[in-house]
């Protein structure tokens, strides 16, 4: 049965990322993805370490998982780094509704199969949606960092 309960787990986070695409591309346009935008759930570099979201990250760039979102690369020096901080927003935002999604069939399965059951999807929708979301978050931060840089460096580039 355990092995049943990891397929259903694994599928329900597969069809979230599905969900959430199509939920995030209605909640853009509204005040409400705005204020989406500077979630910052973690902001200590060293919880995140403790959190693991290193071996994500590892996960993410050196597994077939690298050419889900090929527009959050930095290809180059020259790349637009707001345009890049909107699509790992977007990542990030999918990654929260999708995780909110399969929390639903959390709560369902586990009130009315077993709490192990919910334990499990709930274990795989931590690995697949919300440390992505995580992830997007700590990079954004990274992201940020380049481009406060990048401005004060146009900024002192005019004087």
């Amino acid at each position: 049965m355990t092995i049943h309960y990891i397929k259903f787990s694994i599928a329900i986070c597969f069809i979230s990322w599905v969900v959430a695409l199509l939920a995030n591309a209605l909640l853009i346009k509204t005040p409400v993805y705005r204020k989406l935008e500077n979630l910052n759930f973690v902001r200590s570099h060293t919880v995140n370490t403790l959190l693991g979201m290193a071996v994500i990250k590892w996960i993410v760039t050196k597994t077939p998982f690298r050419y889900f979102n090929q527009s959050i690369k930095l290809k180059d020096k020259n790349a637009d780094l707001m345009q890049i901080r909107a699509e790992m927003t977007k990542a990030e935002v999918s990654h929260l509704l999708g995780f909110l999604f399969v929390l639903c069939f959390v709560i369902y399965q586990g009130l009315t199969v077993s709490i192990g059951f919910g334990l499990i999807i709930l274990v795989f929708n931590i690995l697949m949606n919300l440390y992505p979301s995580l992830l997007q978050q700590d990079n954004k931060r990274r992201l940020d960092r380049s481009i406060k840089r990048r401005q004060k460096h146009r900024h002192k580039s005019l004087f």
